[in-house]
């Protein structure tokens, strides 16, 4: 699978493990940045990261900050992005099956690296399960990015 990661200057350390982690596994890894621990905005690489999925450049994507809230909120003010901020394997993996999530979200100051690449391991291997009743839901998240978009 396609997958982009990105994070910033608290995330740095997690975002290379996490890319070591995916390429051993035979995942294409397309790396946003940052590049160092200097301090930058998180938004900045919610942007680049969102982009990179919107344009078809990669399937899915994982984002992390130091909390990963902000890195959260930041990426789930992009049309056609679903980011989930998960520390626990049922939501990483739930995300994707029941809201067709295709951004998780990390905090790098929260959860340690094994437990990290545990959730991307579940996050990748989930797929959206296309029941009517999540169908339904989907497209309502969709009508309010529709009626709350700017124009």
């Amino acid at each position: 699978m396609r997958v982009v990661i990105g994070a910033d200057h608290a995330g740095f350390e997690l975002k290379q493990l996490i890319g070591e982690h995916l390429r051993r596994a035979g995942h294409t890894v397309i790396d946003v940045g940052t590049n160092s621990k200097d301090a930058v905005d998180y938004p900045d690489y919610a942007e680049v990261l969102g982009k990179v999925i919107l344009a078809g450049e990669a399937e899915r994507g994982v984002l992390i900050c130091g909390s990963g809230v902000g890195a959260s909120v930041a990426a789930n003010r992009i049309p056609g992005i679903r980011a989930g901020l998960c520390h626990d394997t049922y939501s990483a993996h739930q995300g994707v099956e029941h809201d067709d999530m295709n951004v998780l979200v990390l905090g790098a100051r929260v959860i340690g690296s094994e437990l990290a690449g545990e959730l991307v391991e579940r996050f990748l291997a989930a797929q959206f399960n296309h029941e009517e009743r999540h169908r339904r839901r989907l497209d309502k998240i969709k009508a309010l990015e529709q009626r709350y978009r700017k124009s």
